[in-house]
């Protein structure tokens, strides 16, 4: 299986590989004339006392044995060079692949898993490949040569020797698909390991903000008792794989050396036939030794074959059409039509969604997390394809053109873009590998970041680091936007672009975007509404569908979903000069428990807040904590797990609030608070709002309507 699947990228190499053979077949050769030569040395040089025949046996098997090493060395770099380039080409598709999978394969797969099938399993392919298959035909080719040669010696003996030779295969054939087996499963505990390691090195800072080192190393403890049992199963039966063979063999050798040693006393056999034989015969013996020693490396490869053919067999479902044509560039709308999806069978996703965004205008979609509006955008960029209906360009369905011409008339921006760890003129010619250097210039003024980079020791060359290490967050984006922009996109597609910055650094942000959303057909997934009063259309999605649709004034005045969210946003802000929060005291208002407030019992408690910020991945409330504060999320987003959603996580964001029993019934917290986002949140103690509860009329009443039992 693993030779069938290895040969594909062998063919292109057939030249190379001929000489390859050629040369093995004369290393083999000269070994086995090598062994048989002890019969003339013994028989027509030794015993007759022939010194002429001795001399002559001696010098061709000196030439022999020079011109045989020369060719091996060279045969071990033509081998060397061979297997590179073999390798490389099964790297390169398998890289070339990976590229052309659907991001639904890459939302399901683990990063660690995929880099083991290009360490581990690559790598005991080319084991394989390198190593164990020049040795295993070089052990064929003289255990071959060999048998015929024993044969020509004593035809009495060769019978019985290869009567005993399916002992030595017959263990191998039994044990060998049992071994690729327990191969396969520990190479998929390795790469479940590796997955482990990744993901917790990546996520450091939950964990030690969570407390999770014990938990993450019992887990990862118990993980290694099921890698331990798949690599001692693995192992023993690889062992045992290249154990029996030997075994048989040396039966064998004692059995057929036993009986040549009677023939040879009683005459029938000469003492240089013999000696000869029996050479031949431990060469056979060491060759079956090589063959099994090779065993566990083509084991292992294959193993590694099965593992990447998993990944090249796997086919995109996002591709382009047999006739897929060229996508011209967007003039008139992009047109959702009777549009449904969803991303798993049990997913809700989008339903009979029509909708129309006109080129050439700034576009909003909005909504509450899971809402569908990342995955309206993900349809625009072809990243997936609609259950239902279709999505079109000007009335062109984008399945039926080339994901390439479609995306070169795109550009993204993400929350957290990324930046490779190369030059900032590099990262941004990622947008049009085509551009001038004046053109990237040109793209970096209007992202208002050209002063920036020249005023940098290197300027434009200038390393980014990892994922963009050596910038500040502001400037991460304004670099994506540049490169963005370097493409001159027809769309430009924003997903929530900003919201993981301070406050400072998106208002600064968003009036660039202002200013160079001028002609361009603007499309920005955002939870925060204050940055799209000005969009010519404001999609509201809820639950996959569209339920509003119109200007931010239109949409106020409908006193719709969109008028809600608004209204549980516009009332509380933070500074963009001094990112200090505030909320006013209509939305305190809307509190249960502060409805009944006067002006100024509000004013007083608005005065009692305090600004708090936190950074992205923190702890802010912990599951069964005394804490008795109240907090209002100003900026940013936060995920809140609990007993209320087992395994599950409810995200809440600008104008959301949580904890409000807290400061007012002395309860343990029912769920832990992480920040997804960098956060700005006020929060309001306990002691200090009970100083003014009592003067809000009927509280009591309240309280026991509202809080009769614990809540979150």
């Amino acid at each position: 299986m693993m030779l069938r699947h290895l040969f594909r990228y062998v063919r292109p190499y057939w030249a190379m590989g001929f000489v390859l053979l050629a040369g093995l077949l004369v290393e083999s050769g000269y070994g086995t004339f090598v062994k048989v030569s002890s019969k003339e040395l013994i028989d027509e040089a030794i015993v007759p006392r022939r010194y002429d025949h001795l001399v002559l046996i001696l010098v061709v098997l000196a030439v022999g044995g020079v011109l045989s090493s020369v060719i091996a060395v060279g045969c071990d770099y033509l081998w060397a060079k061979f297997g590179g380039r073999v390798m490389n080409t099964v790297r390169l598709e398998l890289f070339e692949h990976l590229q052309r999978l659907s991001m639904d394969f890459h939302s399901r797969s683990r990063v660690g898993d995929l880099m083991t099938r290009f360490t581990s399993d690559i790598g005991a392919i080319e084991m394989g490949l390198v190593s164990a298959l020049p040795s295993g035909i070089v052990a064929v080719m003289g255990i071959l040569f060999s048998t015929a040669l024993l044969f020509r010696l004593e035809w009495r003996l060769a019978i019985l020797t290869v009567i005993c030779l399916p002992a030595c295969v017959l263990g191998p054939k039994l044990l060998s698909p049992k071994a690729v087996a327990a191969d396969y499963r520990y190479k998929q505990q390795e790469a479940g390991l590796a997955s482990i390691v990744q993901e917790n090195l990546s996520a450091q800072a939950v964990v030690k903000a969570f407390g999770l080192q014990r938990r993450a190393a019992e887990e990862f403890r118990e993980q290694l008792g099921v890698f331990f049992k798949a690599e001692v199963r693995a192992s023993f039966l690889t062992y045992l794989l290249q154990r029996t063979p030997n075994v048989a063999a040396l039966l064998a050798s004692l059995i057929v050396i036993g009986v040549g040693a009677v023939l040879s006393f009683h005459g029938l056999l000469s003492v240089g036939s013999l000696v000869a034989f029996q050479v031949l015969l431990m060469g056979m013996s060491a060759a079956i030794g090589s063959l099994t020693s090779a065993g566990p490396y083509l084991v292992s490869a294959a193993g590694g074959m099965q593992r990447l053919r998993e990944v090249l067999d796997e086919a995109p479902r996002v591709d382009n059409a047999a006739r897929a044509t060229t996508l011209p560039r967007l003039e008139h709308a992009i047109r959702f039509e009777n549009v449904s999806f969803r991303y798993t069978p049990q997913e809700r996703g989008l339903r009979h969604v029509d909708l129309e965004l006109k080129a050439g205008t700034r576009v909003a979609l909005v909504g509450s997390s899971g809402s569908g509006k990342s995955t309206l955008m993900s349809l625009i960029m072809r990243f997936y394809d609609p259950v239902e209906g279709r999505v079109c360009f000007d009335g062109t369905d984008l399945r039926t053109v080339t994901q390439e011409s479609l995306r070169a008339q795109l550009a993204v921006v993400f929350q957290d873009d990324f930046l490779f760890n190369i030059s900032v003129r590099d990262n941004l010619r990622l947008g049009n590998p085509e551009a001038t250097d004046a053109e990237l210039e040109t793209a970096a003024k209007l992202a208002e970041i050209h002063t920036f980079l020249v005023a940098q020791p290197n300027g434009y060359d200038e390393l980014a680091g990892e994922r963009g290490s050596r910038f500040s967050g502001g400037q991460r984006q304004r670099l994506a936007l540049a490169r963005a922009l370097v493409r001159n996109p027809a769309v430009l597609l924003l997903d929530e672009a900003t919201s993981a910055l301070d406050a400072g650094t998106e208002l600064a942000i968003n009036q660039t975007l202002a200013r160079i959303s001028e002609g361009r057909t603007v499309i920005s997934v955002t939870h925060r509404l204050a940055s799209v009063v000005d969009a010519d259309l404001i999609v509201v999605c809820d639950e996959g569908r569209i339920v509003e649709l119109g200007t931010h004034e239109s949409l106020c005045r409908a006193r719709g979903t969109y008028a809600q969210l608004w209204q549980k946003q516009h009332g509380v802000s933070v500074s963009a000069a001094h990112n200090r929060a505030d909320v006013d005291s209509a939305w305190l208002r809307s509190l249960p428990f502060l409805q009944a407030a006067n002006e100024d019992v509000l004013a007083d408690i608005r005065r009692m807040f305090i600004t708090e910020r936190y950074a992205a991945d923190r702890v802010i409330l912990q599951q069964g904590d005394l804490d008795d504060k109240f907090f209002i999320i100003a900026r940013g987003r936060v995920a809140v797990e609990g007993v209320a959603t087992p395994g599950e996580s409810v995200f809440l964001a600008d104008g959301d609030y949580f904890g409000e029993i807290a400061p007012i019934k002395s309860v343990p917290r029912t769920a832990t608070v992480r920040t997804v986002t960098m956060c700005t949140v006020l929060t309001l103690s306990g002691d200090q709002l009970r100083t003014v509860l009592p003067r809000i009329p009927g509280f009591e009443e309240t309280l026991g309507r509202r809080y009769g039992t614990a809540t979150a």
